[in-house]
């Protein structure tokens, strides 16, 4: 039985159909509601796994995960955190949200993407010793090949990068952060979290398109992202801010985004 926080990934909902679990869902980051669910379900919440995701790809936002650990504390049950877009982002060293938050031990398994801050291809699960278990009954697992070998020398290479140039990490808020503000000040409507996807709202799908397209012309462009992949049937056009971005590359943004304001 898995708990899950009705924004998660496409993936997420896919790997718990693929492996015939019954799915609760349960409302976005909504940290009363996922207690609700665990009570109704007394003593089989101590077998169920709540599955909550670092920050969410789609507007930015961060599960109140000390919240939902404290249900785990109290209810029972087993965490995994899908740290794939906070990984490198959030946390002292870069480990992710349940770093930031300080409740790693109470983690059951953490697991994240190569393909995004690390520029690579493929993932990785970790935690406790007893994940070893699905090394011998995870199909996919089973049947999936090795990650090649120049894809492990790329995820080495970033890790290091990593290590030694942690600047980088306060680069990419800075300019999160930057963008955030401007777009705010100009008076669209944003995600509540700064993080580096930063998502404008837009009303309706005809309105989103067009901005989109508006927005190719001076040499922006963003992910425009339609229902059913935008959560709560809104149109979002997502901007994915990087520490490579300059910041004149970020004000030209903002004044693209600016012009159409006009």
């Amino acid at each position: 039985m898995v708990l899950l926080d009705a924004d998660s990934h496409a993936s997420i909902y896919d790997a718990c159909s693929l492996g015939g679990a019954e799915i609760i869902r349960f409302r976005h980051n909504d940290a009363k509601d996922l207690e609700r669910r665990m009570v109704r379900l007394g003593e089989r919440a101590k077998e169920a796994i709540i599955i909550v995701e670092g920050i969410y790809s789609m507007l930015g936002d961060v599960a109140p995960l000390a919240e939902i650990v404290d249900i785990k504390r109290r209810l029972g049950g087993y965490l995994i955190v899908d740290e794939a877009h906070s990984f490198v982002v959030l946390g002292a060293t870069g480990r992710g949200l349940a770093e930031a938050v300080g409740v790693e031990d109470d983690v059951d398994i953490i697991v994240g993407t190569f393909s995004k801050s690390l520029a690579s291809i493929g993932g990785f699960a970790v935690g406790s010793e007893a994940m070893e278990v699905l090394r011998y009954g995870s199909r996919p697992y089973i049947f999936t090949a090795s990650p090649s070998p120049s894809c492990i020398a790329t995820v080495r290479s970033s890790l290091r990068t990593i290590a030694t140039q942690p600047e980088l990490r306060q680069k990419l808020m800075d300019n999160a952060n930057h963008l955030y503000d401007g777009l705010q000040k100009l008076g669209y409507e944003l995600s509540s979290h700064i993080s580096p996807v930063v998502p404008v709202i837009i009303g309706s799908k005809e309105e989103g398109l067009r901005i989109w397209r508006e927005l190719i012309s001076p040499g922006v462009y963003v992910n425009l992202i339609l229902p059913p992949a935008a959560p709560a049937g809104i149109t979002l056009l997502r901007c994915s801010v990087n520490a490579a971005h300059s910041r004149e590359q970020i004000d030209a943004i903002i004044q693209a985004f600016a012009t159409l304001k006009q």
